[in-house]
């Protein structure tokens, strides 16, 4: 008997290490692309708001169905969706280590996206199937967690290294043989999971929120990249009224996609506001960051990657850590310490200058990844916590969609506004500093000016950030109790 339970656990835990592998994919694409993106932009030369849209539209997609993705997985198998979207995953990042285009990279990114959207919330139900022992699955989802922050931490590193031997495709075809061995190894270690929820999904109110959401940052693109003109209002105005429709929507339906009702609960609304804020800040500081390590202070991509990797590391560690931090201060003080955190990285980056900022970058990434770290390993529990014990698993996809959104809008309002400064203050031969520092017969105080425009944009866009942090610190303070009791999840139905 005691033989064949070894033999379980190992079962058990390999394929927990199984189900990883797309885990560690969708970690490491984000901080992979942003190194590479200087040599995607060098190559297919993007516009502005092209090279905005290559970075984020990945995430759109994703926040745009991920709750839709979760609740047909919930109904149709988990496995069986986790599947099918690690193939799709797969072969949208072929294409776009192989796109001649901004416009097809952009394509074969919202494809990664469609793919993507089942990964986070079909992996964690297959971990929770598992792991029946609570004991044992909340260890499961820590490794899960720090996995997740693992992927950021290596993710620089891994593509510095490819980057430094192999053109800008290479950091998507690394994803080829991790979704290979996936789809081999998945159907002989994993079983299905069904939750067994009612009702059907919505189509409509899917449609209403990819569309509404991709109008409205179209909008805030294309003002940043272009001006105010009569397409991007026209633009906004339709996309805010389809977000208008699609709440109003939810409140009419059996089973919504959204449970708006989760909201009245002041606990969950901050740890949902939580999850966007941090992503916005965090995206829009390392895209930029980036930028400003290659194309300011002109460091090779494998040193910069480098220098990325205290603060990584530290944000690893800090993810591991927080519930041993919780246990011992509290959920309340530890999200405070969260946001504080971030808010103090941020405005240490406004010590970056455009003859050089090293020692500031570092400190103040190892500063933020404190906050970074503990936020992605708490405000999943404090929403799930909030939410009734019938909701939890709603709450906890719109935790993850949270997420996904915040990475998004980060670079779509924050980078935007970075790109809207440079456009004020730049020499004004192109939209963005790659591109301006590219252009044939550039002066030496041209290229100088368009240095110290993008500092400043970054300088405007990290202030903006560190305030919102500290102002959520507070918020924080005021608004949540002093103790938040932990839930469990319904338990998923295997099959």
């Amino acid at each position: 008997m005691g033989t064949n339970r070894e033999r379980t656990s190992a079962r058990t835990w390999f394929g927990l290490l199984v189900v990883l592998g797309p885990v560690l994919l969708v970690a490491m694409d984000a901080s992979v692309l942003y190194l590479a993106m200087p040599r995607v932009i060098a190559d297919l030369e993007p516009g502005a708001d092209q090279a905005l849209w290559i970075l984020d539209s990945y995430s759109f997609v994703v926040g745009s169905l991920l709750i839709a993705f979760g609740n047909l997985g919930d109904r149709y198998g988990r496995l069986r969706l986790l599947m099918i979207g690690a193939a799709v995953f797969g072969a949208g990042s072929v294409g776009a280590a192989l796109s001649p285009t901004p416009e097809a990279l952009i394509g074969f990114r919202v494809l990664m996206g469609l793919g993507g959207a089942t990964l986070l919330p079909s992996s964690l139900a297959v971990i929770g199937e598992l792991f029946t022992d609570p004991r044992r699955r909340a260890q499961a989802i820590g490794v899960f967690a720090a996995t997740f922050a693992a992927g950021f931490a290596v993710g620089p590193v891994v593509g510095g290294m490819l980057l430094s031997r192999f053109d800008w495709g290479s950091v998507f075809l690394i994803n080829a043989p991790v979704v290979v061995a996936f789809l081999v190894l998945a159907p002989l270690v994993l079983r299905e999971v069904r939750a067994g929820r009612p009702g059907r999904v919505d189509a409509a109110s899917v449609v209403l929120s990819a569309g509404g959401l991709l109008l409205a940052v179209y909008a805030v693109k294309g003002i940043a990249a272009h001006g105010v003109s009569a397409v991007t209002v026209a633009t906004g105005v339709a996309g805010a009224a389809l977000l208008v429709w699609f709440v109003r929507r939810q409140r009419t339906l059996d089973h919504p996609l959204v449970d708006l009702g989760l909201f009245r609960d002041r606990v969950f609304a901050l740890a949902i506001l939580t999850s966007v804020s941090t992503l916005v800040v965090w995206a829009a500081s390392i895209y930029l960051t980036g930028v400003y390590l290659q194309s300011v202070l002109g460091l090779p991509v494998l040193t910069a990657a480098l220098f990325a990797l205290p603060g990584a590391a530290v944000l690893t560690l800090s993810s591991i850590g927080t519930p041993v931090l919780v246990r011992w201060i509290g959920a309340r003080p530890a999200l405070v310490l969260a946001h504080a955190s971030m808010g103090a990285g941020l405005l240490l980056l406004l010590a970056l200058a455009s003859d050089g900022g090293v020692v500031p970058y570092v400190a103040a990434t190892m500063v933020a990844g404190v906050g970074y770290g503990i936020s992605f390993s708490l405000v999943a529990d404090i929403a799930v916590s909030a939410a009734p014990r019938e909701r939890a698993g709603a709450a906890a996809a719109m935790a993850e969609t949270g997420n996904e959104i915040g990475h998004a809008l980060g670079i779509a309002l924050l980078g935007s506004l970075a790109a809207f400064v440079f456009r004020l203050l730049g020499p004004g031969a192109a939209g963005t500093l790659d591109e301006t520092l590219r252009t044939p017969g550039l002066t030496a105080a041209a290229a100088d000016q368009a240095r110290e425009a993008f500092v400043t944009g970054l300088h405007v866009t990290v202030a903006v950030g560190g305030l919102l942090a500290l102002g959520l610190a507070v918020l924080a303070v005021r608004l949540l109790p002093r103790s938040a009791p932990a839930a469990e999840a319904p338990e998923p139905v295997a099959r």
